[in-house]
């Protein structure tokens, strides 16, 4: 996609075009291109993603009064994590500007998925530094804060581990452990695979780009089980 038409999609023009071109610079872009004097987008995504979670957490605050803390921080949670993220990526043509290296270009899956995310949130540091907060504020409000709704009326807010630990000590009077089985790839990519134990059992697996991501889908995953076999596995 190009510039023009991209920043026409998420409805910002860029004062400092650099700023946009270092958000959607992956680092393994650099490693196949040393010609592109534009560095890598880690330090915009480290700088956007305190700038979406100070959004996000103004926004719930004033629009729920009466929620407690708990309530809100599993809101937040859900439209920051990385799978939301990723699909808003994907929703304002992210997958298609990013520059990455012919390897990463092929990667799919949870991969895929985080270096979407990671972008997005670069985009956000970029827009914070071009546009100041209340435009990084409108961005965010646009295109992140407007699937807040759904996420309630849907109740994809509710926490998968402690559910299912509800679950298991009600049934079974045993508490679900989690354990690494598997990390792949390298630090600024690495894949986490984590096993969900009923006691000495494995019940399901899930994995994700930190053991705490692993261990949710793990929690889904076996929520799954249940809800399909209407008892915990034994």
């Amino acid at each position: 996609m190009q510039q023009e038409e991209f920043q026409k999609t998420i409805k910002y023009k860029f004062s400092s075009v650099a700023l946009l071109q270092e958000a959607l610079t992956h680092r393994s872009y650099l490693n196949e291109h040393p010609e592109w004097k534009i560095a890598n987008n880690e330090r915009l995504e480290f700088l956007g993603d305190a700038v979406l979670e100070l959004v996000i957490t103004e926004e719930l605050f004033n629009r729920y009064p009466d929620k407690e803390e708990g309530w809100m921080t599993s809101v937040r949670a859900a439209l920051v994590n990385y799978v939301t993220l990723a699909e808003v990526a994907r929703g304002i043509g992210i997958d298609g500007a990013v520059l990455l290296s012919r390897g990463e270009a092929k990667d799919t899956g949870r991969a895929r998925e985080v270096i979407l995310a990671n972008a997005f949130e670069s985009l956000i540091g970029a827009i914070y530094l071009d546009g100041e907060y209340k435009a990084a504020k409108k961005f965010i409000n646009t295109f992140v804060t407007s699937r807040l709704e759904d996420i309630i009326r849907n109740a994809l807010h509710v926490d998968a581990k402690s559910l299912l630990q509800e679950k298991v000590q009600a049934s079974l009077k045993v508490t679900p452990v989690y354990k690494v089985l598997s990390s792949e790839g390298p630090d600024h990519k690495k894949m986490f695979t984590i096993g969900v134990y009923f006691g000495d059992k494995l019940v399901a697996q899930g994995s994700g780009p930190s053991k705490q991501d692993g261990e949710v889908d793990a929690a889904k995953k076996a929520l799954e089980i249940i809800e399909k076999q209407r008892r915990p596995l034994v």
